[in-house]
């Protein structure tokens, strides 16, 4: 039996789009030979996923998971919105997020990992369940959170599924009270997250070209309206503090009575928790944000389609 080697599973990799543990196992089935390899792989269906990996991938499910003091969440894309209701891609996604949350959503780390029960990593059973639901699939992002001593609690808006949904957010309570209050807090502002979508925790960690950004705005508004050189300075000044109001999660007004800001909340919580309370960080991802969609005329499409 011909030896196979790392370069020839790569090769085979290059050839069909098809997982690592598969290519291998599709050499190990035809003693090594390439061509012979390719073919069993189109037997399996497992080479058409690299047909497809050129389509726009831009639905999906975001996947949240949480254990005491950790949590993580993973974007997984597919082409349609079909797909996200899929027993198969729910199961994949969930699974992949309790990986995420073993292995700190390092994604890289993520797609290596052992996938449960299959004898593939978890890039190869995304190949594999490509070729089997017959659209183009992306593991896009993981991410995770975590405090030494408090919570990290996981919410998901528009639930399709339990912790699988299109908007997904996690929370982290840092204090050393009690924990179950601590989660309900972190639920609550988990909600919050997910309706408001903030820019940043607190006004030192928002993005420096966002803040240039929004003040020329506000400059040349206050400009326009012929205002002198230190009023529109004060203008510029009191519309910055608008703008952190709106876009910085400790500086917002909470949903939950649309009046008291985040940071008050937090602080008064720990006359229920039995101490102080830090909001450590949170974490939002929004199903498909930032994906280009392409948009297509249905009719030509079809014809198109007639075409081939």
């Amino acid at each position: 039996m011909a030896e196979i080697t790392a370069s020839l599973v790569k090769e085979l990799r290059e050839k069909t789009g098809a997982g690592m543990m598969d290519c291998k196992k599709a050499l190990g089935e035809v003693q090594g030979d390439i061509e012979k390899a390719v073919d069993w792989l189109r037997t399996k269906g497992l080479s058409a996923a690299a047909k497809k990996a050129g389509r726009v991938a831009a639905e999906g499910l975001v996947g949240v998971a949480a254990s005491g003091s950790k949590g993580a969440m993973v974007e997984v894309n597919a082409e349609t919105d079909f797909v996200g209701r899929n027993d198969q891609f729910q199961k994949f996604v969930g699974t992949v997020t309790k990986i995420a949350l073993d292995q700190g959503g390092d994604m890289a780390k993520v797609a290596a990992a052992a996938y449960p029960g299959t004898g593939r990593d978890v890039q190869g059973e995304l190949t594999h369940l490509i070729a089997t639901v017959g659209e183009n699939m992306s593991l896009r992002r993981a991410a995770a959170l975590s405090v030494s001593d408090g919570v990290v609690v996981a919410y998901t808006h528009n639930a399709v599924a339990p912790d699988l949904g299109k908007i997904g957010v996690l929370v982290a309570l840092e204090s050393t009270g009690d924990k179950a209050q601590l989660g309900a807090l972190a639920k609550q502002l988990a909600m919050h997250v997910a309706a408001t979508n903030p820019q940043s925790l607190t006004v030192a960690d928002l993005d420096q070209a966002a803040i240039e950004r929004e003040r020329g705005v506000l400059a040349e508004k206050a400009g326009l309206a012929g205002k002198t050189a230190d009023i529109v300075a004060k203008m510029v000044e009191g519309g910055l503090r608008k703008f952190h109001q709106e876009v910085v999660l400790l500086e917002q007004a909470f949903v939950m009575d649309g009046k008291t800001k985040v940071s008050k909340v937090v602080e008064d919580a720990a006359k229920q928790v039995g101490a102080p309370v830090r909001l450590v960080g949170f974490l939002r991802f929004a199903l498909g944000e930032g994906i280009e969609r392409k948009s297509e005329d249905f009719a030509a499409e079809v014809a198109a389609q007639l075409m081939k």
